[in-house]
């Protein structure tokens, strides 16, 4: 753990919101001691709703390294990530998370993220935007031809 990087998070942050109009968040990847990629909360500017600080950083990192695995690398974020972003440094394999303030913190500033942990914890048939199995047979038929076919890359 290396304050600096959080201070680093935390100018981002400040910066993207006075000179870019973007939402209160900075993140950064580090391995060890150096600076592999940062990012910043670009949702409005760039008018992608995926686009938060860590997705930001993750996508900068791999494509910095060539690679779909930050394994072995640390993020440093100026918040608790949200289900999305937690989702996404899951499926990067970053090795550790450091956070500034909580979820209750963000939800203070009307960045409440409290109904996607509650949506996620419902049964699929229950969520608030209705999810509908169809065509599970044939969907499973792709698994299959996955895992039979020999030029596939494992992540």
């Amino acid at each position: 753990m290396n304050e600096r990087f959080m201070e680093l998070c935390i100018e981002l942050a400040l910066d993207g919101m006075e000179k870019k109009g973007h939402g209160p968040f900075g993140a950064a990847i580090v391995k060890g001691n150096e600076l592999v990629a940062v990012g910043t909360n670009q949702v409005t500017s760039t008018w992608d709703p995926t686009a938060h600080a860590e997705i930001s950083a993750i996508r900068d990192a791999c494509s910095r390294l060539k690679t779909f695995s930050l394994e072995g690398l640390e993020i440093y974020t100026t918040c608790e990530p949200c289900p999305m972003c937690l989702g996404a440094i899951f499926w990067a394999r970053l090795s550790a998370i450091y956070f500034g303030a909580t979820r209750l913190d963000a939800a203070s500033a009307n960045f409440d993220d409290r109904y996607f942990y509650e949506e996620i914890e419902k049964p699929p048939q229950k969520r608030h935007i209705p999810m509908k199995e169809i065509m599970r047979e044939s969907c499973i038929q792709i698994f299959d031809a996955w895992k039979a076919s020999g030029n596939k890359i494992s992540y």
